[in-house]
């Protein structure tokens, strides 16, 4: 956790001025000192007022005080590490740029942190200390749907607000949740009718054991036997696995056209790496991913995972001015070989759509964020393009983009939708869906 300290009033926005104009202007040192000082920004910001924001009022901000309060809640340590660090830093970098042009209603955001550590349970705990003990007045985090759903409740009976970044498999609305990652119609309904229409026959499901991919293989299974095709296997394994020996026999086996892959952290950097060593590439098993993403990349290594593809809503490549900024931005602030991905756009979008909400609403109370997000009329000029906040289910509209993993460690689309596509986390308007009966898993 952040440990803030009090200042006299006026003095965190008068430090953060003087913080945001070295950021900018300061030469010596190159990137180096530019990254150290955007550092600074965010970090000693943020270290200035916990005695001030514990009793400062409802939702982490009073009438008279010059900040407000949010928490980040993230996995720093354990198998999800390798994934939720890009998403913190893209939150710390909308809090730096928010903060150098003035702020929220005029006041300076300062964040406390908390560790998920990689288990649910823990971050009930860090959820529940962030909402009551330290009265944020939001929450930006988690990555997996167990972490989520373990949270969820905490949320709803503080009436608190999380926003949620990270793609998932849908069969769920919270009104005290926003979803600024895909719904399953954006991600992964959309992947498996573009590898239909590619000739792909026969799949081979892997995902780690818990709620996200064991509904998005529920999905995904009713999607296929929709189409006369087939699934020729179904393998899960452990969030802490790293012997896939057993599984990759079983693919083996049964010889499928394409892997559907919904491993996440660790296993990811497992499986294929083994794959790697018994000269498996796309060509042998082309996979579709739907938790690889620019940073996982470049851990597992672009040589291991080229030609193989991934379905999100943005890529570091996408060819937008807006991405161009953030991608710079990014770099500038963590190091030119940090790259971007959809979960970390995701959450900096998240923190923009939290921005325009409580400025729509003229309040940081949450049940005047929520009415602002109701109206429908949240949006945000993203990286990815316009988002919206659906004001029925709180989730994103969204374009949807496959995607091939090239040499270079980046991802280029492949497909892309012509619009936007609309959020439908419970899949109504998918006739196959409705009719396999498919539930939410807790």
């Amino acid at each position: 956790m952040i440990v803030i300290y009090k200042f006299d009033k006026g003095v965190s926005a008068v430090l953060a001025t003087v913080l945001t104009f070295f950021v900018w202007t300061i030469k010596i040192g190159g990137i180096f000192m530019k990254k150290l000082l955007s550092l600074l920004l965010v970090g000693a910001v943020s270290a200035m007022s916990l005695v001030g924001c514990q009793n400062s009022g409802d939702s982490g901000s009073s009438g008279d005080s010059d900040t407000v309060t949010v928490g980040l809640l993230h996995s720093l340590t354990g198998s999800m590490a390798i994934s939720e660090q890009s998403v913190r830093d893209a939150e710390l970098l909308a809090i730096s740029e928010i903060n150098a042009t003035g702020g929220v209603l005029g006041k300076t955001i300062l964040y406390i942190e908390e560790d998920g550590a990689s288990d649910p349970s823990t971050f009930a705990t860090k959820a529940e200390k962030l909402v009551d003990a330290e009265n944020v007045a939001t929450v930006f985090g988690c990555w997996t749907s167990s972490s989520r759903k373990a949270v969820k409740s905490i949320f709803e009976d503080y009436n608190a607000l999380l926003w949620y970044p990270v793609q998932y498999e849908g069969m769920e609305t919270s009104p005290n949740i926003v979803y600024t990652g895909a719904a399953p119609n954006q991600q992964i309904v959309p992947a498996i009718e573009y590898l239909i229409e590619e000739g792909y026959e026969n799949f081979f499901l892997i995902g780690s054991d818990y709620v996200f991919p064991r509904t998005a293989n529920m999905i995904i299974s009713a999607q296929i036997e929709a189409a006369g095709l087939n699934v020729v296997g179904e393998e899960y394994a452990d969030m802490e696995q790293t012997d896939f020996a057993a599984i990759i026999a079983k693919i083996e086996a049964a010889n499928p056209d394409v892997i559907i892959n919904t491993l996440n952290g660790t296993g990811n950097v497992s499986f294929f790496k083994q794959m790697s060593e018994k000269n498996y590439t796309a060509d042998e098993y082309m996979t579709m991913s739907f938790s690889i993403a620019e940073e996982e990349v470049s851990t597992i290594g672009a040589s291991i995972l080229e030609g193989h593809m991934v379905s999100w809503n943005y890529y570091q490549t996408t060819d937008t001015p807006q991405n161009e900024s953030f991608v710079s931005s990014y770099k500038e602030m963590f190091g030119s070989s940090r790259v971007t991905s959809d979960p970390a756009e995701a959450a900096y979008c998240a923190v923009y759509l939290w921005k325009a909400a409580v400025e729509h609403a003229g309040s940081f109370d949450v049940d005047d964020v929520l009415a602002a997000i109701a109206t429908g009329k949240i949006s945000f000029d993203a990286p990815e393009g316009v988002v919206t906040i659906n004001g029925d289910n709180q989730h994103l509209a969204k374009p949807v983009r496959i995607g091939a993993v090239a040499t270079d460690g980046l991802i280029y689309e492949v497909y892309s939708t012509d619009s936007v596509v609309e959020p439908d986390p419970y899949l109504y308007t998918y006739d196959w869906a409705v009719a396999a009966g498919i539930q939410p898993l807790e």
